[in-house]
């Protein structure tokens, strides 16, 4: 694990400390929890950016295969 030293104000650690100790967590793992939300967000939106820089232009034929979809109706199931 490597340590990181972050500078905040100190009105801004007061209250991230005690929010942590409302959710009786370490403000460590507080602040841990944050930045895997973090990159969960930024690998989301990276993720849904390159799929619409794949499709861009496709949006007729997008339709058009969703009216396909609709007018042969719900596959059964097996």
């Amino acid at each position: 694990m490597t340590a990181l030293t972050v500078r905040l104000p100190d009105d801004k650690y007061r209250r991230l400390k005690a929010l942590a100790q409302s959710r009786g967590t370490p403000l460590n793992r507080l602040i841990d929890e944050m930045a895997t939300l973090m990159l969960a967000e930024f690998d989301a939106e990276t993720r849904f950016r390159l799929r619409a820089a794949r499709g861009a232009g496709q949006a007729q034929r997008g339709l058009e295969l969703l009216d396909r979809a609709a007018s042969e109706g719900p596959v059964a199931a097996k």
